[in-house]
C-alpha cells in the first residue's frame, strides 16, 4: 500500500510529472557524446572534441548562430592579440554582434 501511496502522488501535486521523459531528453546528448567519446581514436581527440562540444553547447546557450560565431572566429582569431583571446568566446561574440553589424 504504502508503494502504491508513493506511486500515486502525483495525482495530488499538479507541479509533479507521471514520468521523468524531460530529463532524459535533456541528457541525451550528453549520453551520447559521452559513448562517441570512446571512439574518439585518443585522449588528445577526445579533448578537442569535448572542446567542439562545449564551443557549440555555448552558442545553444546565448542564442548565437554557430556557423556565423565560427566563421567571424576564424576570420579573426589570427589577427586578435593573445590577451584577448576571450574576445572571441560566444558570449563576447553575441555582445559583438549585437552592438554593430559583422
Amino acid at each position: 500500500q504504502t508503494r502504491w501511496d508513493n506511486l500515486s502522488a502525483y495525482l495530488l501535486d499538479g507541479n509533479l510529472q507521471i514520468d521523468n521523459n524531460l530529463v532524459e531528453n535533456a541528457i541525451r546528448p550528453v549520453a551520447l557524446g559521452r559513448k562517441n567519446y570512446l571512439f574518439a581514436g585518443s585522449h588528445d581527440a577526445a579533448q578537442r572534441a569535448a572542446m567542439a562540444y562545449t564551443f557549440f553547447s555555448n552558442c545553444k546557450k546565448h542564442n548565437v548562430n554557430p556557423f556565423e560565431w565560427l566563421k567571424y572566429t576564424l576570420e579573426n582569431i589570427q589577427s586578435i592579440n593573445h590577451k584577448n583571446i576571450k574576445d572571441l568566446y560566444p558570449h563576447n561574440y553575441k555582445q559583438l554582434a549585437e552592438s554593430k553589424p559583422l
